[in-house]
Protein backbone atom coordinates (compact mmCIF):
# COMPACT_ATOMS: atom_id res chain seq x y z
CA UNK A 1 0.00 0.00 0.00
CA UNK A 2 1.50 3.36 -0.84
CA UNK A 3 1.28 6.04 1.55
CA UNK A 4 2.48 9.68 1.27
CA UNK A 5 2.56 12.09 3.76
CA UNK A 6 2.21 15.43 3.55
CA UNK A 7 4.94 17.78 4.79
CA UNK A 8 8.18 16.73 6.10
CA UNK A 9 7.02 15.97 9.94
CA UNK A 10 7.51 12.68 8.78
CA UNK A 11 11.50 12.37 8.73
CA UNK A 12 12.09 12.09 12.44
CA UNK A 13 14.82 10.83 15.05
CA UNK A 14 13.66 7.18 14.16
CA UNK A 15 15.18 7.29 11.12
CA UNK A 16 18.11 9.52 11.81
CA UNK A 17 20.68 7.12 9.82
CA UNK A 18 18.67 7.98 6.66
CA UNK A 19 20.47 10.52 4.36
CA UNK A 20 18.37 12.66 2.27
CA UNK A 21 20.13 13.09 -1.30
CA UNK A 22 18.71 16.08 -3.79
CA UNK A 23 18.50 13.73 -6.67
CA UNK A 24 16.32 15.49 -9.28
CA UNK A 25 15.20 18.90 -9.63
CA UNK A 26 12.92 19.76 -12.51
CA UNK A 27 9.39 21.21 -13.52
CA UNK A 28 7.92 18.06 -14.11
CA UNK A 29 8.83 14.39 -13.29
CA UNK A 30 7.60 11.11 -12.63
CA UNK A 31 7.89 8.90 -9.85
CA UNK A 32 7.08 5.28 -9.95
CA UNK A 33 6.90 2.02 -7.46
CA UNK A 34 8.55 -0.58 -9.65
CA UNK A 35 6.95 -3.83 -8.67
CA UNK A 36 3.61 -2.81 -7.37
CA UNK A 37 -0.20 -2.59 -8.13
CA UNK A 38 -2.47 0.30 -8.19
CA UNK A 39 -2.77 1.94 -4.19
CA UNK A 40 -5.98 1.25 -3.05
CA UNK A 41 -8.92 3.63 -3.23
CA UNK A 42 -8.43 6.69 -0.41
CA UNK A 43 -4.61 5.71 0.73
CA UNK A 44 -3.05 8.47 -1.52
CA UNK A 45 -2.52 11.68 0.56
CA UNK A 46 -4.89 13.86 -2.10
CA UNK A 47 -8.58 11.90 -2.01
CA UNK A 48 -9.80 11.68 -5.62
CA UNK A 49 -6.60 12.09 -7.74
CA UNK A 50 -6.72 9.09 -9.85
CA UNK A 51 -2.87 7.57 -11.64
CA UNK A 52 -4.18 6.98 -14.82
CA UNK A 53 -3.34 7.71 -17.30
CA UNK A 54 -0.10 6.53 -16.38
CA UNK A 55 0.94 2.96 -15.27
CA UNK A 56 -1.34 2.32 -12.35
CA UNK A 57 2.48 2.62 -9.76
CA UNK A 58 3.12 5.98 -10.97
CA UNK A 59 2.66 9.47 -10.78
CA UNK A 60 3.26 12.67 -12.77
CA UNK A 61 4.86 15.45 -10.12
CA UNK A 62 4.71 18.96 -11.51
CA UNK A 63 3.95 22.47 -9.16
CA UNK A 64 1.22 24.87 -9.35
CA UNK A 65 1.45 27.84 -7.69
CA UNK A 66 3.08 27.19 -3.90
CA UNK A 67 1.45 23.46 -4.25
CA UNK A 68 2.67 19.90 -5.74
CA UNK A 69 0.69 18.64 -8.22
CA UNK A 70 -0.15 15.00 -8.66
CA UNK A 71 -0.86 14.11 -12.26
CA UNK A 72 -2.04 17.70 -12.59
CA UNK A 73 -4.24 18.01 -10.07
CA UNK A 74 -3.28 20.59 -7.04
CA UNK A 75 -1.87 18.12 -4.00
CA UNK A 76 -2.69 21.04 -1.63
CA UNK A 77 0.75 20.74 0.09
CA UNK A 78 4.20 21.61 -1.06
CA UNK A 79 5.54 18.93 -0.09
CA UNK A 80 5.07 14.73 -0.42
CA UNK A 81 6.53 12.30 1.17
CA UNK A 82 6.89 8.57 0.38
CA UNK A 83 8.50 6.72 3.36
CA UNK A 84 11.50 3.87 3.32
CA UNK A 85 10.54 0.66 4.21
CA UNK A 86 12.99 -2.32 4.15
CA UNK A 87 13.76 -3.55 0.68
CA UNK A 88 12.22 -0.42 -1.10
CA UNK A 89 13.31 0.81 -4.63
CA UNK A 90 11.53 4.14 -5.80
CA UNK A 91 11.98 5.27 -9.18
CA UNK A 92 12.40 8.87 -9.47
CA UNK A 93 12.75 10.79 -13.73
CA UNK A 94 13.10 6.62 -14.82
CA UNK A 95 16.15 5.88 -12.60
CA UNK A 96 15.81 3.49 -9.47
CA UNK A 97 17.04 4.20 -6.23
CA UNK A 98 16.92 2.72 -2.49
CA UNK A 99 14.18 3.78 0.01
CA UNK A 100 11.91 6.79 -0.24
CA UNK A 101 11.05 10.44 -1.97
CA UNK A 102 10.43 13.44 0.01
CA UNK A 103 8.93 15.61 -3.03
CA UNK A 104 9.24 19.93 -2.36
CA UNK A 105 8.00 22.27 -4.45
CA UNK A 106 10.87 25.00 -4.49
CA UNK A 107 10.86 27.84 -6.91
CA UNK A 108 8.49 26.27 -9.36
CA UNK A 109 10.60 23.04 -9.66
CA UNK A 110 9.60 19.99 -7.79
CA UNK A 111 13.18 18.69 -5.44
CA UNK A 112 12.90 15.10 -5.61
CA UNK A 113 14.75 13.95 -2.66
CA UNK A 114 15.84 9.93 -2.17
CA UNK A 115 15.63 9.38 1.52
CA UNK A 116 18.02 5.95 2.20
CA UNK A 117 19.85 4.54 4.68
CA UNK A 118 23.24 5.61 5.14
CA UNK A 119 24.72 2.22 4.20
CA UNK A 120 22.45 1.98 1.07
CA UNK A 121 23.10 5.26 0.44
CA UNK A 122 27.10 4.29 -0.18
CA UNK A 123 26.35 1.01 -2.46
CA UNK A 124 25.39 4.05 -5.06
CA UNK A 125 27.88 6.29 -4.32
CA UNK A 126 31.54 4.00 -3.89
CA UNK A 127 31.08 2.26 -7.37
CA UNK A 128 30.61 6.38 -8.60
CA UNK A 129 33.75 7.66 -7.37
CA UNK A 130 36.10 4.85 -7.86
CA UNK A 131 36.07 1.82 -9.86
CA UNK A 132 34.47 -0.76 -8.42
CA UNK A 133 37.40 -3.43 -9.79
CA UNK A 134 39.91 -1.57 -7.68
CA UNK A 135 41.49 -4.05 -4.79
CA UNK A 136 39.08 -4.52 -1.55
CA UNK A 137 41.31 -1.97 0.68
CA UNK A 138 41.10 1.46 -1.69
CA UNK A 139 37.61 0.46 -1.98
CA UNK A 140 37.10 -0.03 1.73
CA UNK A 141 39.13 3.47 2.25
CA UNK A 142 36.81 4.82 0.08
CA UNK A 143 33.96 3.72 1.77
CA UNK A 144 35.07 4.86 4.65
CA UNK A 145 35.62 9.02 3.34
CA UNK A 146 32.27 8.60 1.73
CA UNK A 147 30.09 7.82 4.54
CA UNK A 148 32.44 9.99 6.41
CA UNK A 149 31.34 12.92 4.23
CA UNK A 150 28.06 12.22 4.60
CA UNK A 151 28.18 11.86 7.99
CA UNK A 152 29.37 15.76 9.06
CA UNK A 153 26.27 16.79 6.73
CA UNK A 154 23.52 15.63 8.35
CA UNK A 155 21.64 18.41 9.64
CA UNK A 156 17.62 17.97 10.32
CA UNK A 157 17.15 21.90 9.64
CA UNK A 158 17.79 21.87 5.92
CA UNK A 159 15.51 20.53 3.53
CA UNK A 160 18.38 17.78 2.38
CA UNK A 161 21.77 16.34 3.59
CA UNK A 162 23.64 16.19 -0.02
CA UNK A 163 23.28 16.47 -3.88
CA UNK A 164 23.62 13.55 -6.11
CA UNK A 165 26.90 15.30 -8.64
CA UNK A 166 30.33 15.81 -8.36
CA UNK A 167 29.56 19.30 -6.25
CA UNK A 168 28.89 17.03 -3.29
CA UNK A 169 29.39 12.87 -3.78
CA UNK A 170 28.18 11.05 -7.01
CA UNK A 171 25.73 9.03 -6.72
CA UNK A 172 24.26 6.66 -9.02
CA UNK A 173 21.41 4.82 -7.24
CA UNK A 174 20.40 1.11 -7.18
CA UNK A 175 22.20 0.81 -10.94
CA UNK A 176 25.64 2.03 -10.16
CA UNK A 177 25.83 -0.98 -7.36
CA UNK A 178 28.77 -3.66 -7.91
CA UNK A 179 29.69 -6.61 -6.11
CA UNK A 180 32.97 -5.35 -4.97
CA UNK A 181 32.31 -2.14 -3.50
CA UNK A 182 28.88 -3.74 -1.98
CA UNK A 183 31.49 -6.14 -0.35
CA UNK A 184 33.59 -3.43 0.88
CA UNK A 185 30.58 -1.33 2.39
CA UNK A 186 29.88 -3.98 4.11
CA UNK A 187 33.71 -4.63 5.92
CA UNK A 188 33.83 -0.93 7.20
CA UNK A 189 30.08 -1.19 8.37
CA UNK A 190 29.70 2.46 10.23
CA UNK A 191 33.32 3.25 10.03
CA UNK A 192 34.10 6.76 9.65
CA UNK A 193 38.16 9.13 9.93
CA UNK A 194 37.08 11.35 12.95
CA UNK A 195 38.72 14.67 14.44
CA UNK A 196 38.37 16.24 18.23
CA UNK A 197 35.25 13.43 18.48
CA UNK A 198 33.29 14.69 15.15
CA UNK A 199 33.80 13.47 11.51
CA UNK A 200 36.95 14.65 9.40
CA UNK A 201 36.79 16.33 6.59
CA UNK A 202 37.71 13.73 4.24
CA UNK A 203 37.76 15.53 0.93
CA UNK A 204 39.63 13.38 -1.64
CA UNK A 205 41.03 13.71 -5.37
CA UNK A 206 42.13 11.30 -8.38
CA UNK A 207 45.77 11.62 -8.22
CA UNK A 208 47.59 13.75 -5.74
CA UNK A 209 50.66 13.66 -8.98
CA UNK A 210 53.20 12.61 -5.98
CA UNK A 211 52.74 15.33 -3.28
CA UNK A 212 49.60 16.26 -1.72
CA UNK A 213 47.87 19.72 -0.87
CA UNK A 214 47.29 20.98 2.54
CA UNK A 215 44.09 22.35 3.14
CA UNK A 216 45.27 25.89 4.15
CA UNK A 217 47.40 26.40 0.52
CA UNK A 218 44.45 25.23 -1.27
CA UNK A 219 41.18 27.17 0.69
CA UNK A 220 42.99 29.23 3.17
CA UNK A 221 41.63 26.47 6.24
CA UNK A 222 44.42 25.00 7.99
CA UNK A 223 43.48 21.41 8.87
CA UNK A 224 46.19 19.73 10.79
CA UNK A 225 45.25 15.86 9.10
CA UNK A 226 45.27 17.81 5.75
CA UNK A 227 48.85 18.62 5.00
CA UNK A 228 50.98 18.85 1.87
CA UNK A 229 53.07 16.14 2.22
CA UNK A 230 55.24 13.72 -0.34
CA UNK A 231 52.85 11.18 -2.00
CA UNK A 232 54.87 8.35 -3.34
CA UNK A 233 52.21 6.16 -3.91
CA UNK A 234 50.21 8.40 -6.45
CA UNK A 235 52.85 7.27 -9.20
CA UNK A 236 50.56 5.15 -11.91
CA UNK A 237 47.62 6.78 -12.95
CA UNK A 238 46.94 8.07 -16.59
CA UNK A 239 47.21 11.47 -15.46
CA UNK A 240 50.56 11.24 -13.12
CA UNK A 241 52.25 13.24 -15.52
CA UNK A 242 50.81 15.06 -18.53
CA UNK A 243 51.83 18.02 -20.91
CA UNK A 244 49.56 20.68 -23.10
CA UNK A 245 50.56 23.43 -25.47
CA UNK A 246 48.20 26.38 -25.06
CA UNK A 247 47.51 28.36 -28.16
CA UNK A 248 48.52 32.38 -27.34
CA UNK A 249 44.44 32.62 -28.23
CA UNK A 250 43.13 30.33 -25.87
CA UNK A 251 45.94 32.12 -23.02
CA UNK A 252 44.65 35.66 -23.98
CA UNK A 253 40.97 34.08 -23.65
CA UNK A 254 41.46 33.19 -20.27
CA UNK A 255 43.30 35.98 -18.97
CA UNK A 256 40.20 38.38 -20.05
CA UNK A 257 38.27 36.47 -17.90
CA UNK A 258 40.49 37.33 -15.23
CA UNK A 259 40.37 40.62 -16.09
CA UNK A 260 44.13 40.89 -16.94
CA UNK A 261 44.95 43.90 -19.27
CA UNK A 262 48.52 44.05 -20.24
CA UNK A 263 47.86 44.40 -23.70
CA UNK A 264 49.67 41.56 -26.07
CA UNK A 265 50.65 38.50 -24.06
CA UNK A 266 54.39 37.44 -23.80
CA UNK A 267 54.96 36.00 -20.67
CA UNK A 268 53.67 33.63 -18.40
CA UNK A 269 54.85 31.93 -15.42
CA UNK A 270 54.54 31.07 -12.02
CA UNK A 271 56.53 33.30 -9.79
CA UNK A 272 55.33 31.49 -6.29
CA UNK A 273 54.55 27.91 -5.85
CA UNK A 274 53.42 26.04 -2.44
CA UNK A 275 55.15 23.38 -0.43
CA UNK A 276 53.23 20.81 -2.46
CA UNK A 277 54.54 22.66 -5.76
CA UNK A 278 51.15 24.52 -7.06
CA UNK A 279 50.40 27.60 -8.64
CA UNK A 280 50.19 30.59 -5.61
CA UNK A 281 50.99 33.19 -8.01
CA UNK A 282 51.07 33.99 -11.86
CA UNK A 283 52.66 36.82 -13.52
CA UNK A 284 51.46 37.98 -16.99
CA UNK A 285 53.93 40.35 -18.67
CA UNK A 286 52.68 42.16 -22.12
CA UNK A 287 52.89 45.03 -24.31
CA UNK A 288 50.63 46.87 -21.69
CA UNK A 289 52.45 46.20 -18.62
CA UNK A 290 52.64 43.42 -15.41
CA UNK A 291 49.57 42.18 -13.82
CA UNK A 292 50.40 39.14 -11.15
CA UNK A 293 47.27 36.37 -10.58
CA UNK A 294 47.49 35.54 -6.73
CA UNK A 295 46.10 32.53 -4.44
CA UNK A 296 42.68 30.75 -5.89
CA UNK A 297 42.87 33.21 -9.21
CA UNK A 298 46.34 31.59 -9.54
CA UNK A 299 44.92 28.04 -9.49
CA UNK A 300 41.85 29.21 -11.05
CA UNK A 301 43.83 30.09 -14.26
CA UNK A 302 45.92 27.64 -14.64
CA UNK A 303 43.10 24.66 -14.17
CA UNK A 304 41.19 26.79 -17.00
CA UNK A 305 44.01 26.63 -19.81
CA UNK A 306 42.58 23.09 -19.04
CA UNK A 307 44.89 21.86 -17.07
CA UNK A 308 43.85 18.88 -14.86
CA UNK A 309 46.05 20.51 -11.44
CA UNK A 310 47.97 23.58 -10.57
CA UNK A 311 50.63 21.47 -9.79
CA UNK A 312 52.61 23.09 -13.10
CA UNK A 313 55.17 24.61 -14.69
CA UNK A 314 54.83 26.90 -17.53
CA UNK A 315 57.16 27.36 -20.07
CA UNK A 316 58.05 29.06 -23.24
CA UNK A 317 57.40 32.67 -24.56
CA UNK A 318 53.99 33.42 -25.78
CA UNK A 319 53.19 34.57 -29.26
CA UNK A 320 51.27 34.33 -32.21
CA UNK A 321 53.20 31.18 -33.44
CA UNK A 322 54.18 29.90 -29.75
CA UNK A 323 51.99 28.24 -27.51
CA UNK A 324 52.60 27.96 -24.11
CA UNK A 325 53.93 24.99 -22.68
CA UNK A 326 52.58 23.81 -19.28
CA UNK A 327 53.75 20.58 -17.97
CA UNK A 328 51.75 18.74 -14.60
CA UNK A 329 51.56 16.01 -12.69
CA UNK A 330 48.27 14.76 -10.73
CA UNK A 331 44.69 15.50 -11.33
CA UNK A 332 42.06 17.38 -9.05
CA UNK A 333 43.02 19.42 -5.88
CA UNK A 334 45.11 17.54 -4.31
CA UNK A 335 43.83 17.57 -0.60
CA UNK A 336 43.28 14.48 1.27
CA UNK A 337 43.31 10.96 0.04
CA UNK A 338 44.47 10.28 -3.57
CA UNK A 339 42.51 7.47 -5.57
CA UNK A 340 45.52 6.66 -7.88
CA UNK A 341 47.57 6.92 -4.16
CA UNK A 342 45.00 4.52 -2.67
CA UNK A 343 45.44 2.03 -5.56
CA UNK A 344 49.28 2.12 -5.26
CA UNK A 345 48.94 1.17 -1.74
CA UNK A 346 46.09 -1.60 -1.61
CA UNK A 347 48.70 -3.47 -4.22
CA UNK A 348 51.54 -3.08 -1.82
CA UNK A 349 49.19 -4.76 0.29
CA UNK A 350 48.28 -2.28 2.69
CA UNK A 351 45.45 -2.24 4.29
CA UNK A 352 42.53 0.33 4.59
CA UNK A 353 43.37 1.68 8.23
CA UNK A 354 46.86 2.60 6.67
CA UNK A 355 45.53 3.84 3.83
CA UNK A 356 43.29 6.14 5.54
CA UNK A 357 45.83 6.97 8.03
CA UNK A 358 48.74 7.96 5.46
CA UNK A 359 46.53 10.78 4.00
CA UNK A 360 44.66 11.91 6.89
CA UNK A 361 47.47 11.71 10.02
CA UNK A 362 46.76 12.15 13.41
CA UNK A 363 43.09 11.01 12.76
CA UNK A 364 40.97 8.47 14.54
CA UNK A 365 38.71 5.84 13.52
CA UNK A 366 35.62 6.50 14.68
CA UNK A 367 31.87 4.14 14.68
CA UNK A 368 28.87 5.81 13.80
CA UNK A 369 27.10 4.69 17.11
CA UNK A 370 23.75 6.40 18.00
CA UNK A 371 21.15 9.16 16.70
CA UNK A 372 20.33 11.60 19.35
CA UNK A 373 18.60 14.82 17.90
CA UNK A 374 18.34 13.12 14.41
CA UNK A 375 22.57 13.36 14.52
CA UNK A 376 25.01 10.42 14.05
CA UNK A 377 27.35 10.11 17.01
CA UNK A 378 30.64 8.79 16.83
CA UNK A 379 31.96 6.27 18.83
CA UNK A 380 35.76 6.63 19.13
CA UNK A 381 37.79 3.62 19.08
CA UNK A 382 42.13 4.29 17.95
CA UNK A 383 43.99 6.44 16.06
CA UNK A 384 44.66 5.52 12.62
CA UNK A 385 47.79 3.73 11.95
CA UNK A 386 51.04 6.07 10.56
CA UNK A 387 52.76 4.95 7.33
CA UNK A 388 55.93 6.53 6.98
CA UNK A 389 56.52 7.55 2.95
CA UNK A 390 58.75 4.94 1.34
CA UNK A 391 59.08 4.15 -2.93
CA UNK A 392 56.10 2.54 -4.05
CA UNK A 393 56.35 -0.72 -6.01
CA UNK A 394 55.76 -0.85 -9.67
CA UNK A 395 52.49 -0.63 -10.62
CA UNK A 396 51.14 -2.92 -13.65
CA UNK A 397 47.78 -3.55 -15.01
CA UNK A 398 44.65 -1.55 -16.00
CA UNK A 399 43.78 1.80 -13.41
CA UNK A 400 40.61 2.43 -14.45
CA UNK A 401 39.26 6.11 -15.33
Amino acid sequence: MLTLALGGSALTAAQALNIRVLVVSAPQLTVRLPGTSAPAPGTLAVPGVSPAPLPMNAWSVGVQGDNLTLNGRDAGSSTLYLPPSPGSVVEIAAKPYRGGVLLRAISGSVQAINVVDVEDYLRGVVPAEMPASWPASALAAQAVIARTYVAARINPALPFDTCATESCQMYGGLKAEKPGSDAAIRATAGQVVAYAGRPASTYFSSDSGGYTASSAETWGRDLPYLPAQADPYSAGGPRARWRLEVSAAKVAEVAARYRVRVGTLNSVRITRASLSGRAQEVTLTGTGGVTRLSGADAGGFVRSLGAASSRVTLSGPVGPNTPLVVEGAGAGHGVGLSQYGALGLARQGQDHLHILGFYYPGTTLGVLAGVPDSRPVLALSRPLPTLAPTAPLALTGSHGE
